[in-house]
């Protein structure tokens, strides 16, 4: 079980807290098990919007698994930001001392910079404040125009919303991108990645269209992409015949569903590769018998920018 630790500032935008809280309550709703935790310096605090909130005084022992994130808060300049205690940023680097991760949003990324963990590393903060967070930080690495960057358990994200961008981005890394993809779906909310970055995920690029029954069929796919698929039992789970999803998912998504599924398949297989799975280990993993196809689907991949390219074109030409 992962904890998730929000310490909480006076002045605490509420979007910056509930979108990335939010995330992890619902990836908890699908079984994946999450307990949220709330802490502050004092016993209530005031949030930007007016809604006072409780919160305790007193951190929970954290390990490697649990995450702490610092939830922006109202302010003109990161200078006139409200203080921080000093054991309260010692908290947030003992964590990641220990291993674990720690992420902030908009202006939270000042806490983590006087806590010492910015140092070196990339970070982004909200566009106002990104010079400054560079002038008072000059050993930080401030990205601009990004959504959130990671490096070294270090996650910062941009404004407000983009919390959400980064809890997702760490709910795909621990449980797959269909996890994040499903989570996406069901707050409603675009499943997107970094600002500078194609949209990689195929589970993200073919989204975009209306097509409820197809979505409904990749909503199956998506979560079960390592398993037997046959087309046969796609078209009965959604009440319609072969040919008519294949037309209606050719149309929406430009793939076929085995297509689709060999597409999830081979970019699960090339995350678990770059994280040391040797190419069989791989395979098995994502559901081939043994790791031919996957060499094979890796030999022809297309790059993403002209998958993504080809796929723009497709949605935006007439119906025929």
């Amino acid at each position: 079980m992962s904890r998730i630790v929000f310490f909480l500032v006076p002045g605490v935008h509420l979007l910056d807290l509930a979108g990335p809280a939010q995330v992890f309550s619902t990836a908890a709703d699908f079984g994946h098990p999450y307990t949220l935790t709330y802490v502050a310096e004092r016993p209530e605090v005031p949030s930007a919007q007016g809604l006072p909130l409780v919160a305790r005084t007193d951190w929970p022992a954290l390990g490697p698994e649990d995450l702490v994130v610092v939830p922006g808060w109202r302010t003109g300049t990161l200078a006139d930001s409200p203080a921080v205690a000093d054991a309260s940023l010692k908290a947030l680097a003992d964590h990641h001392a220990r291993g674990g991760t720690v992420a902030s949003v908009c202006a939270g990324a000042e806490a983590l910079g006087r806590a010492g963990l910015l140092k070196g590393r990339r970070c982004t903060t909200h566009h106002d404040v990104q010079d400054e967070l560079a002038s008072r930080h000059p050993g930080a690495v401030v990205v601009r125009d990004v959504l959130f960057t990671a490096d070294d358990r270090v996650i910062t994200s941009a404004g407000i919303a983009s919390g959400i961008d980064l809890a997702l981005h760490l709910v795909a890394g621990r449980h797959g991108p269909a996890v994040a993809a499903r989570v996406a779906r069901d707050m409603v909310v675009y499943a997107r990645r970094n600002g500078h970055e194609p949209q990689s995920s195929a589970m993200f690029r073919h989204r975009s269209h209306l097509d409820d029954t197809v979505h409904r069929v990749q909503d199956l796919i998506d979560t079960r992409f390592d398993q037997p698929l046959p087309l046969t039992g796609l078209a009965a789970a959604v009440g319609v015949s072969e040919r008519t999803l294949t037309r209606l998912f050719g149309r929406a998504t430009g793939l076929t569903p085995l297509r689709y599924q060999q597409t999830l398949r081979l970019e699960r297989a090339e995350h678990l590769i770059s994280h040391g799975a040797t190419v069989d280990a791989a395979a098995r993993s994502v559901g081939f018998e043994d790791a031919r196809m996957l060499r094979r689907l890796r030999a022809r991949r297309t790059p993403v920018s002209s998958v993504s390219s080809a796929a723009n074109a497709r949605s935006h030409s007439p119906s025929r």
